[in-house]
Protein backbone atom coordinates (compact mmCIF):
# COMPACT_ATOMS: atom_id res chain seq x y z
CA UNK A 1 0.00 0.00 0.00
CA UNK A 2 1.20 3.73 -0.89
CA UNK A 3 0.93 6.54 1.02
CA UNK A 4 -1.55 8.76 -1.34
CA UNK A 5 0.00 12.10 -0.60
CA UNK A 6 3.46 13.39 0.91
CA UNK A 7 2.16 16.74 0.77
CA UNK A 8 3.06 18.33 4.24
CA UNK A 9 4.95 15.16 5.54
CA UNK A 10 8.67 15.03 5.85
CA UNK A 11 10.40 11.65 3.93
CA UNK A 12 10.86 10.28 7.00
CA UNK A 13 7.16 10.07 8.26
CA UNK A 14 5.80 9.12 5.09
CA UNK A 15 8.24 6.25 5.07
CA UNK A 16 7.42 5.62 8.70
CA UNK A 17 3.26 6.15 7.99
CA UNK A 18 3.88 3.63 4.33
CA UNK A 19 6.23 1.12 6.97
CA UNK A 20 2.94 1.31 9.63
CA UNK A 21 0.39 1.09 6.38
CA UNK A 22 2.00 -2.30 4.82
CA UNK A 23 3.10 -4.12 8.35
CA UNK A 24 0.80 -7.19 9.50
CA UNK A 25 1.24 -6.67 12.81
CA UNK A 26 -0.25 -3.18 12.85
CA UNK A 27 -3.15 -4.88 11.17
CA UNK A 28 -3.18 -7.68 13.01
CA UNK A 29 -3.17 -5.45 16.30
CA UNK A 30 -5.87 -3.24 15.41
CA UNK A 31 -7.73 -6.73 14.81
CA UNK A 32 -7.60 -8.08 18.26
CA UNK A 33 -7.45 -4.96 19.75
CA UNK A 34 -3.99 -4.76 21.04
CA UNK A 35 -2.85 -1.32 21.61
CA UNK A 36 0.48 -1.81 19.67
CA UNK A 37 1.97 -3.81 17.36
CA UNK A 38 4.49 -4.69 20.42
CA UNK A 39 1.76 -6.98 21.84
CA UNK A 40 2.94 -9.75 19.10
CA UNK A 41 6.78 -9.29 21.07
CA UNK A 42 5.45 -10.62 23.94
CA UNK A 43 3.29 -12.88 22.90
CA UNK A 44 5.95 -14.68 21.06
CA UNK A 45 8.51 -14.03 23.55
CA UNK A 46 5.87 -15.92 26.37
CA UNK A 47 5.44 -19.06 23.70
CA UNK A 48 8.87 -19.54 23.43
CA UNK A 49 9.20 -19.39 27.65
CA UNK A 50 6.73 -19.50 29.11
CA UNK A 51 6.75 -17.18 31.88
CA UNK A 52 3.30 -15.54 32.53
CA UNK A 53 1.35 -18.37 33.92
CA UNK A 54 -2.48 -17.93 35.01
CA UNK A 55 -2.23 -16.98 38.31
CA UNK A 56 1.09 -14.93 38.41
CA UNK A 57 1.73 -11.36 39.55
CA UNK A 58 3.06 -9.24 36.63
CA UNK A 59 4.27 -5.53 36.74
CA UNK A 60 5.05 -3.64 33.50
CA UNK A 61 7.11 -1.00 33.45
CA UNK A 62 6.98 1.94 31.16
CA UNK A 63 3.36 0.25 30.11
CA UNK A 64 2.07 2.72 28.20
CA UNK A 65 -0.02 2.48 25.52
CA UNK A 66 -0.65 -0.54 27.63
CA UNK A 67 -0.11 -3.48 24.59
CA UNK A 68 2.14 -5.43 26.90
CA UNK A 69 -0.22 -5.04 29.69
CA UNK A 70 -3.29 -6.55 27.60
CA UNK A 71 -1.48 -9.58 26.74
CA UNK A 72 -0.17 -10.15 30.39
CA UNK A 73 -4.05 -9.88 31.43
CA UNK A 74 -4.64 -12.53 28.78
CA UNK A 75 -2.03 -14.99 30.22
CA UNK A 76 -2.64 -14.48 33.54
CA UNK A 77 -6.10 -14.71 33.76
CA UNK A 78 -6.84 -12.23 36.80
CA UNK A 79 -10.44 -13.00 36.66
CA UNK A 80 -10.12 -17.03 36.44
CA UNK A 81 -7.05 -18.04 38.31
CA UNK A 82 -6.66 -15.13 40.49
CA UNK A 83 -3.45 -13.10 38.51
CA UNK A 84 -2.51 -9.96 39.10
CA UNK A 85 -1.29 -7.04 36.44
CA UNK A 86 0.01 -3.76 37.49
CA UNK A 87 1.17 -1.23 34.28
CA UNK A 88 3.13 1.59 35.64
CA UNK A 89 4.36 4.75 33.95
CA UNK A 90 4.76 8.18 33.86
CA UNK A 91 2.17 8.78 30.56
CA UNK A 92 -1.37 8.35 31.84
CA UNK A 93 -2.61 4.78 30.33
CA UNK A 94 -6.10 4.80 29.27
CA UNK A 95 -7.70 2.24 31.60
CA UNK A 96 -7.49 -1.90 30.68
CA UNK A 97 -9.85 -4.09 31.80
CA UNK A 98 -8.43 -6.86 34.29
CA UNK A 99 -5.46 -4.56 35.08
CA UNK A 100 -4.33 -1.86 37.31
CA UNK A 101 -2.59 1.34 35.49
CA UNK A 102 -1.15 3.56 37.80
CA UNK A 103 0.39 7.15 36.21
CA UNK A 104 3.91 7.19 38.45
CA UNK A 105 7.57 6.92 37.94
CA UNK A 106 8.89 3.93 39.24
CA UNK A 107 12.26 5.07 40.06
CA UNK A 108 10.39 7.01 42.96
CA UNK A 109 11.41 5.40 46.25
CA UNK A 110 8.27 4.36 47.58
CA UNK A 111 7.49 2.80 43.89
CA UNK A 112 8.31 -1.09 45.11
CA UNK A 113 6.53 -0.73 48.62
CA UNK A 114 3.11 0.53 46.35
CA UNK A 115 3.41 -2.06 43.67
CA UNK A 116 3.79 -5.33 45.96
CA UNK A 117 1.05 -3.97 47.78
CA UNK A 118 -1.29 -3.41 44.45
CA UNK A 119 0.09 -7.14 43.83
CA UNK A 120 -0.49 -8.80 47.01
CA UNK A 121 3.09 -9.79 47.53
CA UNK A 122 6.60 -9.95 45.46
CA UNK A 123 6.54 -10.22 41.84
CA UNK A 124 6.04 -13.22 39.09
CA UNK A 125 7.65 -11.36 36.38
CA UNK A 126 8.87 -7.87 35.78
CA UNK A 127 8.48 -6.70 32.18
CA UNK A 128 9.85 -3.73 30.60
CA UNK A 129 9.57 -2.24 26.81
CA UNK A 130 11.01 0.63 27.88
CA UNK A 131 12.44 3.12 25.07
CA UNK A 132 13.79 6.41 25.34
CA UNK A 133 12.68 9.05 23.05
CA UNK A 134 15.44 8.57 19.73
CA UNK A 135 18.03 11.58 19.27
CA UNK A 136 18.85 10.27 15.86
CA UNK A 137 22.50 9.57 17.25
CA UNK A 138 23.31 5.97 17.74
CA UNK A 139 25.08 5.69 20.67
CA UNK A 140 23.10 8.01 23.01
CA UNK A 141 20.24 6.49 22.00
CA UNK A 142 21.59 2.47 22.63
CA UNK A 143 23.18 4.11 26.31
CA UNK A 144 19.69 5.50 26.56
CA UNK A 145 17.81 2.43 26.09
CA UNK A 146 20.72 0.34 28.04
CA UNK A 147 20.36 2.60 31.02
CA UNK A 148 17.01 2.17 31.40
CA UNK A 149 17.18 -1.67 30.77
CA UNK A 150 19.70 -1.84 33.74
CA UNK A 151 17.26 0.51 36.09
CA UNK A 152 14.28 -1.77 35.38
CA UNK A 153 16.57 -4.79 36.83
CA UNK A 154 17.21 -2.73 39.67
CA UNK A 155 13.93 -2.57 40.06
CA UNK A 156 13.01 -6.22 39.40
CA UNK A 157 15.27 -7.15 41.78
CA UNK A 158 13.65 -5.55 44.62
CA UNK A 159 10.45 -6.95 43.70
CA UNK A 160 10.78 -10.24 41.99
CA UNK A 161 10.03 -13.34 44.63
CA UNK A 162 12.65 -15.92 44.14
CA UNK A 163 12.47 -18.11 40.95
CA UNK A 164 10.43 -14.85 39.12
CA UNK A 165 11.40 -13.36 35.64
CA UNK A 166 12.08 -10.56 34.17
CA UNK A 167 11.78 -9.36 30.54
CA UNK A 168 13.34 -6.49 28.67
CA UNK A 169 14.31 -4.63 25.53
CA UNK A 170 18.07 -3.79 24.80
CA UNK A 171 19.85 -2.62 21.75
CA UNK A 172 22.83 -4.49 20.16
CA UNK A 173 26.06 -2.16 20.06
CA UNK A 174 28.57 -4.08 23.03
CA UNK A 175 27.31 -2.30 26.22
CA UNK A 176 24.61 -5.04 26.61
CA UNK A 177 27.37 -6.98 27.70
CA UNK A 178 27.01 -5.59 31.32
CA UNK A 179 24.02 -6.17 31.44
CA UNK A 180 24.05 -9.51 30.58
CA UNK A 181 26.73 -10.29 32.94
CA UNK A 182 24.57 -8.95 35.84
CA UNK A 183 21.64 -10.83 34.63
CA UNK A 184 23.17 -14.42 35.14
CA UNK A 185 24.54 -13.12 38.65
CA UNK A 186 20.91 -12.88 39.64
CA UNK A 187 18.99 -15.43 37.38
CA UNK A 188 19.69 -19.28 36.76
CA UNK A 189 18.73 -18.85 33.12
CA UNK A 190 19.37 -16.01 30.84
CA UNK A 191 18.37 -15.82 26.98
CA UNK A 192 19.20 -12.90 24.20
CA UNK A 193 16.85 -13.35 21.83
CA UNK A 194 15.02 -11.44 18.93
CA UNK A 195 11.16 -12.11 18.21
CA UNK A 196 9.78 -12.60 14.97
CA UNK A 197 7.75 -9.17 15.52
CA UNK A 198 10.79 -7.09 15.91
CA UNK A 199 11.45 -5.19 12.78
CA UNK A 200 14.46 -6.81 11.05
CA UNK A 201 15.70 -3.67 10.74
CA UNK A 202 15.76 -2.75 14.07
CA UNK A 203 18.63 -3.24 16.94
CA UNK A 204 16.30 -3.83 19.40
CA UNK A 205 16.67 -7.15 21.15
CA UNK A 206 15.49 -8.55 24.32
CA UNK A 207 16.82 -10.29 27.30
CA UNK A 208 14.70 -12.94 29.12
CA UNK A 209 15.66 -13.62 32.78
CA UNK A 210 14.53 -16.79 34.94
CA UNK A 211 14.79 -18.42 38.30
CA UNK A 212 15.61 -15.53 39.78
CA UNK A 213 17.58 -16.17 42.73
CA UNK A 214 16.73 -14.16 45.17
Amino acid sequence: MRVKTARGRTVSSQRWLQRQLNDPYVAEAKKRGYRSRAAFKLLQLDDQFRFLKPGGRVVDLGAAPGGWTQVAVERVKPGKAGGVVVGIDLTPIEPIAGATVLAKDFYDDDAPAVLEELLGGPADVVLSDMAAAATGETQVDHLRIMGLAEAAHDFACQVLKPGGSFVAKVLRGGTERTLLDRLKRDFAKVRHVKPEASRADSAEMYVVGTGFRG
